[in-house]
Order: structure tokens, then sequence, then C-alpha cells
């Protein structure tokens, strides 16, 4: 097939960039070419910024695709103007929405695709709900053949799945766990979450590019593996070979000590304890199968940031932060203590 990814480099593109093009699929990369190294030499590259829409239209004239994948889309605006370019060039259209637009809190702790979408606590996921509204109208009514992947949380080997951490990513955590400090768990570590590693990710999704039964509906694809938060925390430290020094915190007290944003991230996402019914995208992908399990996943993960130091960004505002909290609670537990 040939198919066109707008982006195709993230944490969940590259792996099905590597997939498709590993399959002998015509695959071409539509993007502003700030990450294309290390790409598989028989995948193609248009180097534009989609935002740049007029420049965009005119790199594309004279091309079509059996699909085209956005990765990069987050507010309905975007997809108005993907529907304006790709309206009569593509034969499906697969949007990555998120998992986290689920209801929160949910009603019940297994999700499948008919949950209802419904996050009063994180615009982002209201913004996914959004861009997957307008699409769907756009499928009914004027045809357009839209597929849409809602992720959950996803990694790959450059970051480590983390429940609390600041903006400059997982590193400082695991710096944290090496040196023996405290690490910061919302709640008591006893929610269930899941894990899934890109390349499971992306069996799924190939399946379902070029699938005329994925036109017209929405799937999610996570791993059927659901382990507690502290069960993740305990792999990283076991990776590193050092002890867990875990430091529990309430999810609320979090979002209300922090400028960091975890009342979306946690209250309107990881605190909830959920596990995935993956039966809809398994039977029109029936060879999907997670085989990287949570354990193995965050080995491989943690070996590879510490074997390349471009991973590991410093985020001293985050340690500095971990710190004060702690601190705080603690001259709090001892003050309740004395009376």
């Amino acid at each position: 097939m040939k198919i066109l990814f707008i982006g195709g480099t993230g944490t969940i593109s590259m792996a099905i960039t590597k997939l498709l093009a590993e399959q002998g699929h015509e695959l071409w990369l539509l993007n502003r070419g700030s990450r294309n190294n290390g790409l598989p030499e028989n995948v193609r590259t248009i180097t534009a910024d989609i935002n740049n829409e007029e420049d965009t239209a005119k790199k594309l004239e004279g091309m079509s695709f059996d699909c085209v994948g956005e990765f990069i889309g987050f507010v309905p605006q975007q997809l108005e103007r993907d529907y304006r370019l790709f309206k009569d060039k593509t034969k499906q259209f697969i949007y990555i929405s998120s998992a986290s637009a689920y209801k929160k809190p949910p009603e019940g702790y297994v999700i499948t695709e008919e949950t209802p979408l419904e996050n009063p606590y994180w615009e982002y996921s209201r913004n996914k709900k959004a861009c997957e509204d307008y699409l769907m109208k756009l499928c009914r009514e004027e045809g357009f053949p839209v597929t849409i992947v809602r992720p959950s949380h996803t990694y790959d080997e450059r970051s480590v799945p983390l429940g609390v951490h600041g903006n400059g990513g997982s590193w400082q955590v695991v710096k944290r766990i090496k040196e023996g400090k405290p690490v910061i768990i919302h709640g008591d570590g006893s929610s269930l979450w899941t894990i899934t590693h890109n390349s499971d990710f992306a069996k799924a999704y190939a399946g379902l590019v070029g699938n005329p039964r994925a036109i017209g509906e929405a799937f999610h694809i996570t791993t059927d593996e659901s382990l507690p938060w502290n069960d993740i925390y305990k792999a990283i430290a076991d990776a590193l070979g050092v002890p867990l020094k875990p430091y529990y915190v309430a999810s609320q007290t979090l979002a209300d000590m922090s400028d960091y944003d975890f009342v979306g991230s946690l209250i309107g996402d990881k605190s909830n304890s959920v596990v995935f019914d993956n039966s809809k995208v398994k039977a029109l992908v029936p060879e999907f199968k997670c085989t990287v399990t949570a354990r193995e996943g965050i080995r491989r993960t943690v070996e590879y940031i510490l074997e390349h130091p471009e991973y590991q960004n410093e985020d001293k505002e985050f340690d500095s932060w971990c710190d004060r909290v702690i601190a705080a609670l603690d001259k709090a537990k001892e003050e309740v203590k004395n009376g």
C-alpha cells in the first residue's frame, strides 16, 4: 500500500513506521525533518510544516494514498486543515486520539470502546474527543473514510513509564531511584495501570491500515496486562539494581501542591484503575498479540537510557519540588503526631 504519516517519528509512530517499512509498503512521512535520523532506508519523506497549509498542498499535488495516518492533531482546527488537504487523496484516514478521553472517574474498571468519552479534568482529553466528534461527523455526512485509534500509556526505549514526573521527562525520577532518594508515587500505588510497548502497539495499528472494516470505527490498542503502580516503580528499581524508596502522596494533594498539571494527568487519567478490553481490535487483527511484558519493557528502557546520555535530561526544578513536597508533608505528619 501507499501510506502517508503526518509525523511518523514520535514514541507511538516510529515503531509503526519501522514495521510498515519492514513489510514493504510504500511509506511517506510528512514532517519538518527534525527527527528523521535512523529511519529505514525505504521510507520517503516530504519536508514541510503542515501548519503552512498552502505550501503543504503544493508538495502533495498529484499524490494520493491508500491510507493517511495523523499523529499530531490535538484540536479540531488541525483536523479541519487535514480534511481540506486529504479529502480527495486517501482511501482511509487514521486519527490517533487518546484513551484518556474515556469517562473519569470510570463507572467500571473495564474499558471498552463503548465507554463514554467524558473527562472533565483534562483539556487535552476533551480536545481529543472534539476531534473525534468532528471526524466521525465527516464520516457519516461526507463519507470521509475515518478510523479512530485510542492509545493509552504507550512508551518506547527513550522514556520510562511513570505516574509522576516533571516537564523534563522521566530521567530525573530514574536518577532519584538510582541515588536512593524517596520517589513520589500517587495514591498508595495500588491502582491498576496499563503500559504498552510501542512495538506491540504497532502490530495492531498496522493491521488496521487498509482494512475496510475499520472505516467508521474506533479502537483502543493496549496490552492486556494490568498491574499496580507499585510494580511499575519496583520494576524500574530492579532494573537499576537498587531498592525502591516509595513516598506515597494522594493524587489530589499532588494537584493542590503543584504547578504541574496533575489534575489532568492524575485525576483525569493515571490515578484511576483501568483494564482495557481489546476484543474489538483483535476481531479485526487476530494476529495482534503483545509480547513485551511491562517488566521486560521497563528493563530494556532503563538499560537503553543508561547507555545513551542524550536521554538523561536533568530536571533540577522537579527534583527540588519533590524534596520540598516530601519535607512539607513530613513536617505536617510530625505536627499531627505531636498534637
